[in-house]
């Protein structure tokens, strides 16, 4: 369902609308872009990419988003919303450091991070507890609250958890 919602796949019937306006059948490089400006994700499996920093993760959408000269305009004030991201998030601390000397909780923490950097609309969050003991799993929860609370961010989270669910300001169940 995520998939289809941020049109990472088609859906087989029915239609995906986004501010009363068709999405799913826009050509790949209109949902590119709306992929890089309107939704956020969060995987249950963080993929953060192993050779870079947990800060060039965390950077790696907007690094996407512009062009080569226009990265290297914007660079330093990039690297700024990274390091106010991760901070928020409790990783300030954690900048350097590669994702193999991270816990579970800091890579989950890291992904959300990197989904808030290009500043979306839409949170779509996979499981975004799944892989964390309880208590980890409700700092999570916690911020994922505040960004709702504070950012007015919607978030459409997909969960087994029926604790994690009810935590939730709306439930749909799919049978």
């Amino acid at each position: 369902m995520l998939h289809v919602l941020g049109l990472l796949d088609s859906p087989d019937v029915g239609e995906v609308l986004y501010e009363g306006k068709r999405i799913d059948n826009l050509n790949e490089g209109a949902r590119d872009l709306l992929r890089n400006r309107v939704f956020g994700f969060i995987f249950q499996f963080y993929h953060l990419l192993p050779e870079l920093s947990l800060l060039e993760n965390v950077m790696a959408p907007l690094m996407i988003r512009y062009s080569l000269w226009e990265y290297w305009k914007q660079r330093r004030a990039i690297r700024q919303q990274a390091s106010e991201i991760l901070n928020e998030v409790g990783l300030g601390h954690r900048v350097r450091h590669r994702p193999s000397q991270l816990s579970g909780g800091e890579l989950q923490r890291g992904a959300i991070a990197r989904a808030l950097i290009t500043r979306p609309r839409i949170l779509l969050a996979d499981e975004p507890t799944g892989n964390l003991d309880a208590a980890t799993g409700q700092e999570i929860m916690t911020l994922l609250k505040k960004l709702n609370e504070e950012n007015k961010l919607t978030i459409v989270m997909v969960t087994h958890d029926e604790a994690v669910a009810n935590q939730a300001h709306r439930i749909v169940r799919l049978k």
